[in-house]
């Protein structure tokens, strides 16, 4: 795929939560039905988000305030079976690169996590450290921790690449807060998000580019410098 073609995949955005990192997701979603008017305003009560709500930090920026309010701390696991809360754990303070799969898929699923394991390796020793990969199941029911810890060995996947499932009711939820949402599995969009939750900078990408032109967005978000540090 040529670059210009590439460039015509990136959508950047940079503003304020939660209007802005919505309008810049799903204006560019695919298939997703989701609007920003249909997005559920809290997660679902459980006794571990209620656990979260009273223990999380409270030293936190303005601009990361806002961004936990809006990602909430609905919890999530990673294939390995750990707990992961969406913003405390997965988001905040990261550079990320999502995608959006489920295990049994015979469409882009492979082609496309193929293509973050050529991001991975290009990464080196920065993954888990300066940036992490997450591939978020669209089918949580089917997809266990378990079945994805066998799918992220058929990835070479290291550490610093999360594959996160959950309860259904979870999932779904930080679905619809990434703009990423779907009734019919099949219909799961083929981007990547790159996100500098630091910084505010996001981007979004078409998951079946080159995987040196999806290196170079990755590096463009990683470098990204905060406000009054350029």
């Amino acid at each position: 795929m040529k670059k210009a073609i590439v460039e015509k995949f990136i959508l950047t955005k940079r503003g304020r939560w939660a209007a802005a990192f919505l309008m810049a997701i799903t204006g560019w979603c695919f298939n997703c039905s989701m609007t920003a008017a249909q997005a559920p305003s809290r997660p679902p009560v459980t006794a571990a988000t209620q656990e979260q709500k009273d223990t999380r930090p409270a030293q936190l920026t303005t601009s990361q305030q806002a961004a936990q309010k809006y990602f909430t701390d609905v919890e999530l696991l990673n294939q390995n079976s750990e707990k992961m809360r969406l913003y405390s754990d997965l988001l905040k303070d990261k550079v990320v690169v999502i995608n959006f799969f489920f295990a049994t898929c015979q469409g882009v699923c492979l082609p496309m996590n193929r293509n973050l394991e050529k991001v991975q390796e290009a990464l080196g020793e920065r993954l888990g450290k300066d940036v992490y990969i997450i591939s978020i199941t669209v089918d949580p029911t089917v997809d266990t921790p378990a079945s994805l810890k066998e799918y992220a060995k058929k990835m070479n996947a290291k550490s610093g690449w999360h594959f996160i499932t959950g309860a259904k009711e979870n999932v779904e939820f930080a679905l619809r807060k990434l703009g990423q949402y779907v009734d019919n599995k099949e219909e799961h969009t083929n981007i990547i998000i790159i996100g500098n939750e630091r910084t505010g900078l996001w981007k979004k990408a078409f998951g079946l580019a080159k995987s040196d032109e999806l290196n170079k967005v990755v590096e463009s978000v990683l470098n990204d410098q905060p406000a009054g540090e350029k």
